[in-house]
């Protein structure tokens, strides 16, 4: 069922569409391969938050899901809850079994692809608040006459790296699934490489998965290249600083090299269409190697609101125009 959000685990009155697939009601979604319902005639207000409801008339082991949601699931006891208000048996703050919403739009409609990790993701910021960076951009090319046209897809996956998978596969990986397939897609940026930095000395199991900042460079410069390919224009982010960060053995000094090397790359080679600074509006200015603290959500990797804001507020809507 899909439905608008009132509150909580409430619906609109009224607003539910029962969703089919290829006419049916229930469907079966093969290992590796989507499902995609059927159209439904159902009008909301850009910026909405949508509900869609999913009875599972067996026990279910939640395969595939988007782990950091920050948002609420509500989650039901036993039996078919998907037209009404659900009564709560308990929450989860990830998404299980959904993609995404395809919106039906105009020949000019387009969308921007925000394709990174956990500071994509919005670890850090305010649950059902949506005030993730991709959050902050998509209310302001709605507010713009000469953007209003464009959609905003946060295709951000906490813990993703460029060259290996972790919490999902890695950014090379899914690039045709989640950025080149994805409806729309005009303008992709790309922000992902501080947990090639970090990982390696995070995790045991991951020291054999250390990088050179060339390799990170090399795994965007693919990037760039098959995006290029298709037709798209990308926009290259800059690492944020994460000296101090609270999980141990993620920073590093020679971690902090790569970083700026990137970042240099990234500036200057001319690779990208254009350059987002997130670096610079983020960090401390009398210390450049860390966040600024009003902009720190408390583990100084990732930013709080304010520096979703500032990063969501940065980004020039001339360049997608």
């Amino acid at each position: 069922t899909l439905a608008q959000h009132a509150k909580g685990a409430a619906l609109v009155p009224g607003s539910e569409h029962k969703l089919t697939f290829a006419g049916r009601s229930s469907f079966d979604i093969p290992a590796r391969a989507p499902a995609l319902s059927d159209s439904a005639d159902f009008d909301f207000a850009a910026g909405s938050d949508l509900v869609i409801s999913v009875y599972l008339p067996q026990e279910t082991p939640a395969t595939t899901f988007h782990q950091l949601a920050v948002a609420t699931t509500y989650v039901s006891p036993p039996g078919d809850h998907t037209s009404a208000d659900m009564p709560v048996a308990s929450t989860a703050t990830s998404w299980f079994f959904l993609t995404g919403v395809s919106v039906e739009g105009s020949d000019k409609d387009a969308a921007v692809v925000a394709f990174g990790d956990s500071i994509t993701d919005g670890y850090g910021s305010t649950a059902d608040a949506n005030r993730r960076w991709p959050d902050v951009l998509a209310r302001r090319l709605e507010g713009e006459r000469r953007t209003a046209h464009l959609a905003v897809l946060n295709e951000g996956i906490s813990g993703n790296r460029t060259q290996f998978d972790y919490m999902g596969p890695s950014a090379l990986a899914r690039l045709d699934r989640d950025v080149l397939g994805a409806p729309g897609a005009k303008f992709v940026i790309l922000l992902e490489g501080i947990n090639n930095i970090g990982f390696s000395g995070a995790f045991e199991d991951r020291a054999n998965e250390a990088v050179s900042a060339e390799d990170i460079i090399a795994s965007q410069q693919q990037i760039v290249d098959r995006v290029h390919q298709r037709g798209l224009k990308i926009y290259g982010g800059t690492l944020t600083p994460f000296e101090g960060t609270t999980f141990p053995g993620y920073f590093t000094e020679q971690g902090e090299q790569k970083r700026q090397a990137v970042n240099r790359w990234i500036r200057q080679s001319g690779a990208f269409d254009a350059v987002i600074d997130f670096d610079e509006a983020v960090r401390d200015p009398a210390q450049p190697s860390r966040m600024l603290p009003a902009y720190d959500s408390g583990d100084h990797l990732h930013p709080n609101d304010a520096g979703y804001e500032v990063m969501g507020e940065l980004i020039d809507l001339g360049l997608f125009r």
